[in-house]
C-alpha cells in the first residue's frame, strides 16, 4: 500500500516527493498533465512560464548547483520604454527589471532534473485525481482509472484548483474549502507572450528589451534573450482576458511601436494563456483578488485527521508566488507528513 500519495509534480510536489523517497517512504506523484513542471513551462529555451530567480533564494540555488544546471544574468543594460494614451517615452536607465538569475535552456530544465532524481515509476502522468475522501485510518484517492488508499496526502496544486476539481466528500471543513476556493492562483489569470527575433536588435539602439505600459496589450515586457543576447526574444505579460481574437496582432503592433519596426517582423511568437490552463486555473480565477491570502495560516494546519495537506506555492508564507515558495511548501508539507508517522510509528 501507498504510504504517501502527493497530487501534482510541479516544484512543490517534486520537492514533496523528493524529500519523502529520501526519507524512506513509499511515496507516488499523481500528476495530470502529461510532463511535470506545472506553471514550470518552456518552448525550447524560452519560459511560457516561471522564468527567473533571485539571489536570496537559497533552496532554488541549492537545486541549481545539486543539478549542475547552467544560469546567466537577466539582460538589464540599456534605456527602458513607457507607453500611456500620450504616446511613448524612452526613459535613462531601466528602472523596470532588477538583478535576477535565468536558467540556461530554460525553467524546464529545474523541473526535469528534479523529477529524473526519482525512481522510476514514482511520477505518474497523465493522471488526474477526482476525489480525496477518508476512509478509516486512511485516505482514499480516486482518478479517473482507479484507487488508491494513502496514509498522507499532499496537494500540491493551487487551492481554488483543488477546491473546484477535487470531490472532498463533504468531509473538508467549510472555513478550509471557502478560504481554498477564494485564494488567487498565482499567474492564473495571466497571458503570457513571448516573440522571438532574427536578433537583438534593440540592444543596439541601447535599450534594454524592459517596458511599462497603461495601454497594452501587454503591461510589462523584459528581454527574454539567452546568453550574450542568441537567441534573442522579447516577454511581455498581459491581463489573459485580453487573449482572445486579434491578440497577437495587438501584441506585434505594440512591440513596434515600443522597438521599432524591426519588432514587427518576430520569427516566432508564442502566447500561453494561463487562465485555460485546465490543471492550473478555475473558470473563476480572474475573479480571484485577494493575495492576501498567501500563506494562510489555514494552509499549514493539516485537514482531515492531520493526513491532508497543502503544499503548493501559494501557501507558502516566504517566496509565495515563486519557485523558491513552492519548493519551502513542498519542504514544509513533506516534514509534517514525516514528523506525524514518526509519532504513529513510535
Amino acid at each position: 500500500m501507498t504510504r504517501v500519495l502527493v497530487v501534482g509534480a510541479g516544484p512543490a510536489g517534486l520537492a514533496a516527493t523528493t524529500a519523502l523517497a529520501g526519507a524512506g517512504y513509499d511515496v507516488r506523484c499523481l500528476e495530470a498533465r502529461d510532463r511535470v513542471g506545472g506553471r514550470i513551462l518552456g518552448t525550447g529555451p524560452f519560459d511560457l512560464g516561471t522564468t527567473w530567480f533571485w539571489d536570496g533564494e537559497s533552496r532554488v540555488g541549492a537545486w541549481v548547483a545539486r543539478l549542475g544546471l547552467g544560469t546567466f544574468p537577466q539582460h538589464l543594460a540599456g534605456n527602458a520604454v513607457f507607453q500611456d494614451a500620450a504616446g511613448v517615452q524612452v526613459l535613462r536607465g531601466n528602472p523596470i527589471d532588477v538583478p535576477a538569475h535565468r536558467y540556461t535552456g530554460g525553467g524546464a530544465t529545474l523541473a526535469a532534473g528534479i523529477a529524473a532524481g526519482l525512481a522510476p515509476g514514482v511520477v505518474r502522468l497523465n493522471t488526474p485525481v477526482t476525489a480525496i475522501r477518508p476512509a478509516g485510518d486512511l485516505l482514499e484517492v480516486a482518478t479517473e482509472t482507479e484507487t488508491h488508499h494513502a496514509h498522507h496526502v499532499v496537494l500540491a496544486v493551487p487551492p481554488a484548483l483543488a477546491a473546484r476539481r477535487i470531490d472532498f466528500g463533504g468531509a473538508l471543513p467549510a472555513d478550509l474549502l471557502r478560504l481554498a476556493s477564494a485564494t488567487p492562483v498565482w499567474m492564473g489569470a495571466v497571458a503570457k507572450v513571448v516573440a522571438g527575433y532574427a536578433d537583438a536588435f534593440w540592444r543596439r539602439d541601447r535599450l534594454a528589451g524592459a517596458a511599462y505600459s497603461r495601454v497594452g496589450p501587454l503591461e510589462e515586457i523584459h528581454d527574454m534573450s539567452g546568453p550574450d543576447g542568441d537567441p534573442a526574444a522579447l516577454l511581455g505579460f498581459a491581463p489573459a482576458a485580453l487573449a482572445g481574437p486579434g491578440f497577437e496582432e495587438a501584441v506585434v503592433d505594440q512591440l513596434a511601436r515600443l522597438f521599432g519596426p524591426a519588432a514587427r517582423r518576430p520569427v516566432a511568437l508564442h502566447v500561453r494563456d494561463w487562465s485555460r490552463e485546465e490543471w492550473t486555473s478555475p473558470s473563476e480565477v480572474d475573479r480571484l483578488t485577494d493575495y492576501g491570502l498567501f500563506g494562510h495560516p489555514g494552509f499549514r494546519r493539516p485537514a482531515l485527521e492531520g493526513r491532508l495537506h497543502w503544499a503548493s506555492t501559494e501557501t507558502a508564507t516566504d517566496y509565495a508566488g515563486h519557485v523558491e515558495g513552492a519548493l519551502a511548501a513542498g519542504q514544509r508539507a513533506a516534514e509534517a507528513v514525516t514528523r506525524h508517522l514518526a509519532v504513529s510509528h513510535t
